[in-house]
């Protein structure tokens, strides 16, 4: 009994600091992302206003529509390309600093940000909130990879799927808690907006004040800086107790492995391009690449962004339009929880191209909705509203999928959506969500034919179904354990080649 008493409290230990950790890295990590992206759609009028009366100070003439549309979007995206670039730092950034270092260090960028942004209006300048903006997003596209490294290599491995896809939970968390956060009765008024978009450092300082107090990633400490007895003491809190001798040798061979890998490598760094000339892993490569261009040319995320511009074109009254906008975060936030659900069930496959699929229906009776509404029909404003809701829940259900794969990719298609899609629904009218249609059924398609299943596989399965799915001739292997160092080496591909982590990041 007394030992059994042991064990549980052991794992009690165990889950609670890990809980505890996950809580403290994701609130100033994925969860920066979602809060971001949803702050911004609250004040976009009075932000519009700002630019307006700054412009006209400055050379005594109003901007017009079209150039004031441009600029709103200039401020917006640019938290896509800080992104970019954040993506591009984060592995440099994780080597050298370490994961739960550099979480720390990348608050910085977000102090800086919500400085910039609440001494603009005393500035009278607007592109103050465009360098904020591109702060903020250096700080995101940071997080969003050191933090899945950070819980994949601190997590026991029967915990590992569901800490990993809890950066799916926080990023729809942070979204339904901006838009509730930018309500007119709270910090969404006019005078207040400033605050609201400096309101995101309040994480970032809950992040300074707690994550000190929990240990760095095991597998960083025995690999990356070779301290075996730091190693030890991290992943002996992280598991409740003494490290675990099979991890702790598990994580060596490793270590060898990675020592080998690095010997019989020509150089000690790759580019993008070498990786593409290699033919074993060019099918993974495009999978990676279509499944995170995929999660952001979808336009959901931009959702939040110019949620006021799609309502209103829904037809839905301007004073109702923030409750609605709040419907967006929670259908978002419900979608995440319910899919960790199914993810074991279903398979990462399946809720990928179901989620697409789904989107693709909704995006036509949306489309059918706009136009019936064009025609007096009633009730339309309200279809077109739970359609926009029903896009989210079932993008919803492929985003934690989807967190198998980030970086550059991900973050140009933002970009590019973000800089095109007020545009896209003047000039397209009733049929703005077509192109996303489009978007969606060829993701959907594409990753059936390409994407295999990997629920329950170890990297080499998945590997021999990629190459089985793109009709690959199988590679040779020697008698020795270079199958091992292969299998090795796909799956730390980007921490071998530090240049990819902005790239692409296998989970």
């Amino acid at each position: 009994k007394n030992n059994n008493k042991k064990i549980i409290t052991k794992k009690n230990n165990c889950v609670l600091t890990l809980a505890l950790t996950v809580c403290s890295a994701a609130i100033g990590g994925t969860f920066q992302y979602g809060y971001n992206i949803s702050i911004i759609n609250a004040p976009t009028s009075y932000v519009q206003r700002f630019i307006n009366d700054t412009y006209m100070e400055r050379w005594g003439v109003g901007l017009e529509t079209p150039q004031l549309t441009l600029a709103w979007t200039i401020i917006v995206s640019a938290f896509s390309l800080g992104g970019l670039l954040g993506a591009l730092l984060a592995g440099p950034m994780a080597v050298r600093f370490g994961r739960k270092k550099s979480l720390l260090l990348n608050n910085s960028f977000l102090l800086v940000g919500a400085v910039l942004v609440l001494t603009c209006k005393m500035a009278k300048s607007f592109e103050m909130i465009i360098l904020a903006r591109f702060l903020v997003g250096i700080n995101s596209g940071v997080s969003m990879n050191v933090q899945p490294m950070y819980f994949g290599e601190s997590a026991p491995t029967h915990l590992r799927g569901a800490v990993a896809f809890s950066s799916a939970v926080f990023t729809a968390f942070g979204i339904f808690l901006g838009q509730v956060v930018g309500l007119t009765e709270l910090l969404g008024s006019e005078p207040l907006w400033t605050y609201l978009l400096a309101s995101n450092s309040v994480p970032g300082i809950i992040q300074l004040l707690t994550l000190p107090w929990f240990p760095e990633s095991p597998r960083y400490l025995l690999i990356d800086r070779g301290d075996r007895e730091a190693c030890a003491r991290a992943l002996g809190r992280f598991r409740g107790g003494e490290a675990p001798v099979l991890e702790m040798e598990e994580m060596l061979r490793e270590q060898q492995q990675q020592h080998l890998v690095t010997l019989n490598s020509k150089s000690s760094a790759k580019t993008p391009w070498d990786l593409f000339k290699d033919r074993g892993l060019r099918s993974q490569l495009k999978t990676v690449m279509a499944a995170s261009s995929a999660m952001m040319l979808c336009g959901n995320d931009s959702i939040y962004f110019y949620a006021s511009y799609i309502f209103l074109e829904a037809g839905i009254p301007p004073n109702k339009i923030q409750y609605a906008t709040i419907g967006t975060g929670a259908s978002e936030f419900t979608a995440s929880i319910l899919s960790n659900f199914l993810i074991e069930r279903a398979g990462r496959r399946y809720l990928l191209i179901g989620g697409y699929s789904l989107m693709s229906c909704w995006s036509v009776v949306f489309t059918v909705a706009l136009i019936l509404q064009g025609r007096g029909v009633a009730g339309m404003p309200y279809l077109s509203m739970a359609c926009v809701f029903a896009y989210i829940l079932s993008f919803g259900l492929a985003r934690p999928a989807a967190y198998m794969v980030a970086g550059s990719f991900m973050w140009m298609s933002l970009f590019s959506v973000g800089m095109l899609f007020p545009f896209i629904v003047n000039g397209l009218g009733n049929f703005c969500f077509l192109p996303f249609l489009v978007v969606c059924l060829v993701a959907a398609l594409f990753l059936g034919f390409t994407l295999p299943e990997t629920r329950g596989k170890t990297l080499a399965e998945i590997t021999e179904e990629f190459d089985r799915k793109n009709k690959h001739v199988e590679r040779p292997h020697k008698e020795t354990d270079e199958p091992t160092m292969t299998s090795n080496l796909t799956s730390k591909a980007i921490i071998k080649y530090p240049i990819l982590w902005g790239g692409i990041l296998f989970l």
